[in-house]
């Protein structure tokens, strides 16, 4: 067999394939070797009737059109897989002729190609990482995170105006613009905490500065895009409220003594507590790392590239993470309703997002075999069979075989050379370690004087003005 790519616009290759005429010729007599065993001609016993006779029964051009099908299916793989190429769907055949006697066959075909996108820059990727070790800070933080497990809120004064660091006890009634009740919202005790995300930014303006026993009525204009648990519903709408602050309450986290240490936490001391933490984060790092390595080096790679992913490639790259996230859902005993409603968003977010993803995981592929074209990374047939042996099926061998029939074969291929590219970057990262806890809280309390300041300065303004 010999093939000729010729290359044309749109990642397109149009592959001519010349059959020899001794490979049509055999598969002429096996042809109808395989007709005479499968079909009963009268006067001659099974597998014994002559050509003429098989032509006259079947008609004369029956065995050349079997043979021109089955070489068509078979060739254009073989074909692919002998030019090295990477198709996203199969091949457009022109027009053929049935094959000949005595004559090679030649027939060719059209096919869409992966894009070979290129990098702005194939240097080593510069990367921060956490330090590999639990850092001072990471463990005051998993201290806090189990400190505030065990908070609890304690009334305040009745002198106490309402900040966003406090909670209150709210008192609400929620109306739409005809005067109905909105069940989700009203309550006679709800316990609230600005910025949590329940209700709006708009909401907490409103009542900042609240006291314990005032009450305030005020109309909030939805808007469409409205992502608050609560308020979602009534997107695009107006919400009448009245609200009553039955008592603000303050945040009590217990103090992390030895003491708290032993009895709640079943610790020997705080020192033996840390250093247990310490021990779970080390841990928990030594699984993770590798994952958020890769994660960082493919975030800066997808800032190297700048193509357009064709539309086809997103299209099956969506439908395999739709298939994959649905299998985790029914994994989970959760419905898709369920799950819309635990993240806050709509079914039209959801697609938007999974069409996103699909657009960054094509791209994070095209990028990585951009990395091993440009490397020169190769894949031979016995890492391409040692692949197969993996598998564990009773015979790799004939499952490579399929494979290779089917035109598959280069699934596998590119599969292996973007693992080479990952391999390559990973090694070869320039890595900086940060301890990004410490970093977040220093901005934390950088930025928590002026918060205060505002937060007060509003607390002001809301009082003043129910005054």
């Amino acid at each position: 067999m010999e093939t000729n790519v010729e290359s044309l616009e749109g990642n397109k290759a149009k592959v001519t394939v010349t059959i020899d005429a001794a490979d049509v010729d055999g598969r002429i007599t096996k042809t109808y070797k395989d007709f005479a065993r499968k079909y009963n001609f009268p006067g001659f016993r099974r597998g014994k009737a002559p050509r003429p006779v098989i032509d006259n029964a079947l008609g004369a051009e029956a065995v050349r059109a079997t043979v021109t099908d089955e070489l068509l299916n078979s060739a254009w793989a073989a074909a692919v897989d002998a030019e090295g190429l990477s198709p996203v769907s199969g091949p457009a055949m022109e027009e053929t002729e049935l094959v000949e006697a005595g004559k090679p066959y030649v027939f060719s075909f059209t096919i869409d190609l992966r894009p070979e996108v290129e990098l702005s820059s194939y240097d080593a990727v510069e990367i921060e990482l956490p330090f590999a070790e639990a850092t001072e800070a990471e463990i005051d933080d998993q201290v806090s995170a189990m400190a505030e497990h065990y908070t609890t809120f304690e009334d305040a004064s009745a002198a106490t105006k309402l900040k966003p660091e406090n909670y209150a006890d709210l008192a609400i009634k929620a109306t739409d613009a005809e005067g109905n009740d909105i069940a989700a919202i009203t309550s006679e005790s709800r316990l609230y905490g600005p910025g949590t995300g329940m209700l709006s930014e708009a909401f907490d303006a409103e009542i900042m500065g609240m006291k314990k026993g005032q009450s305030k009525e005020f109309t909030l204009e939805v808007p469409a895009d409205e992502t608050a648990v609560l308020l979602a519903d009534q997107a695009g709408k107006p919400v009448n409220f009245e609200v009553t602050c039955t008592v603000v309450k303050k945040k009590a986290a217990p103090e992390v003594t030895d003491e708290w240490a032993k009895e709640t936490m079943g610790f020997e001391s705080v020192a033996d507590m840390r250093e247990r933490i310490a021990e779970s984060l080390n841990m928990q790092k030594g699984a993770m790392m590798p994952r958020i390595k890769e994660n960082a080096i493919m975030t800066k790679l997808l800032e190297r590239i700048d193509a357009e992913v064709p539309a086809a490639m997103v299209a099956e790259a969506e439908t395999s993470l739709l298939q994959d996230f649905f299998g985790q859902l029914q994994q989970a005993g959760m419905t898709f309703d369920a799950y819309l409603g635990s993240q806050g968003i709509t079914a039209d977010q959801f697609k938007a997002d999974l069409k996103a993803q699909a657009a960054d995981h094509v791209k994070e592929q095209l990028a990585l075999e951009a990395w091993a074209r440009h490397a020169g990374m190769e894949i031979t047939d016995e890492e391409i069979s040692a692949e197969f042996d993996k598998t564990g099926v009773e015979d790799p061998a004939a499952l490579e075989k399929e494979w290779r029939e089917a035109g598959r074969l280069h699934l596998i291929r590119t599969g292996l050379l973007r693992t080479k590219a990952i391999e390559d970057l990973m090694e070869n990262a320039k890595v900086t370690e940060k301890d990004f806890a410490a970093e977040a809280a220093a901005e934390k309390k950088a930025a928590k004087k002026p918060a205060k300041k505002k937060a007060a300065k509003k607390a002001d303004d809301a009082e003043e003005a129910a005054e």
